[in-house]
């Protein structure tokens, strides 16, 4: 029997490895709410990620090198979600700190995650501000589903895009599709969900500056 890499040798990854290696998806969350639930707080520094190999074998990390691993989102519903309170003071903080208008920030952030600090899409984007793992670790953020850390990392991100691309839609765009697609249409990429993602930031956007008058 081969035994998976374990990227990161505590004893928490140790256990799930010795536990889980045939198990099915919900035997794995059923075991570690049994024997970890108390625990879970004090036994992660972050996330820990998985994906299940072509062989039924269950691979864990809190280091993700691709898109086939996805957060053991068991571990992040014990993590208390962020306020609205302090993503707005985050978001106030940072939108200064990188000269964006903080309405902007938050019409992105209520479109891409609803406020929810532990969301993840479809794709594997992850946090308040939906982020891909990849693009993560060009950022250097490690913790995405930490609220003050997603939102500079996206903020910084976002004003990159800005300053790369001076057509507010085309910036959104870039950051729904990535500016690969955008460079390569010379334009929005003719994505529905694209085109949806712009039109829909851009409104509420606009919502939030009308209110601010």
């Amino acid at each position: 029997m081969t035994i998976p890499v374990i990227h990161r040798r505590d004893a928490l990854c140790c256990l799930l490895h010795a536990w889980i290696m045939k198990a099915s998806v919900a035997l794995v969350v059923s075991l570690f709410a049994f024997f970890f639930e108390s625990t879970i707080s004090s036994c992660l520094a972050d996330t820990i990620y998985f994906y299940r190999d072509e062989q039924g074998v269950f691979h864990f990390t809190d280091t993700p090198s691709s898109s086939r691993y996805r957060p053991f989102l068991f571990l992040r519903d014990q993590i208390d979600s962020a306020d609205k309170a302090s993503i707005n003071r985050h978001v106030s903080e940072y939108s200064k700190l990188h000269d964006i208008d903080p309405h902007l920030v938050l019409a992105v952030i209520e479109v891409e995650s609803g406020f929810n600090n532990n969301a993840v899409s479809k794709a594997g984007a992850q946090g308040l501000m939906q982020i891909m793992p990849e693009t993560q670790r060009d950022l250097g953020l490690t913790t995405p589903f930490d609220a003050q850390n997603n939102i500079e990392a996206g903020i910084r991100y976002l004003k990159m895009l800005i300053n790369r691309f001076p057509d507010l839609s085309l910036a959104l765009a870039a950051y729904n599709a990535g500016p690969a697609a955008v460079e390569r249409y010379k334009g929005i990429p003719p994505y529905q969900e694209t085109r949806d993602y712009v039109r829909r930031v851009t409104a509420n956007y606009d919502r939030r500056r009308s209110a601010r008058k």
